[in-house]
């Protein structure tokens, strides 16, 4: 069994593809528009508020984690409430410019600062509704 994770986003998805592969390093892996949909009708059937542009379907990968992600019915798409995605880095640089990068344009939760379990920490959610952790872990010290 796998567990992965699937955000909705509501007709932004090509453009936080983007934003995530620029930032991040993400890969995308698979990526298809409404307007390829194959059956149903075609793109003349879409919901209100979607594009043929419109992401259907896409798979990206940020490090070793898969993500999948498509555009829903603006209405209907709402920004993350409790869920974070928890990115882990190997440096307070590379925290400190992921963080920079992803909260231009989002809102800050906690601003990037040391805590007692990390050199550095922030919460925030970027500015398509994604709620992300930033966090260089600090080594638990063994007694």
């Amino acid at each position: 069994m796998k567990l992965t994770t699937y955000l909705n986003f509501p007709g932004t998805c090509a453009e936080a593809l983007d934003f995530y592969v620029k930032h991040l390093g993400a890969k995308i892996l698979m990526k298809g528009t409404f307007g390829e949909m194959a059956g149903r009708g075609g793109p003349q059937n879409l919901p209100p508020g979607l594009t043929p542009e419109g992401i259907i379907h896409a798979r990206f990968q940020i490090g070793e984690t898969l993500v999948m992600a498509s555009d829903g019915p603006p209405e209907r798409v709402e920004p993350m409430r409790s869920a974070y995605l928890a990115l882990s880095v190997d440096s307070n640089e590379e925290a400190e410019r992921i963080y920079a990068a992803l909260i231009d344009g989002g809102e800050v939760f906690m601003k990037m600062e040391e805590t007692f379990f990390a050199h550095r920490f922030g919460q925030f959610r970027d500015k398509y509704g994604v709620n992300w952790m930033v966090i260089h872990e600090k080594v638990p010290q063994r007694s």
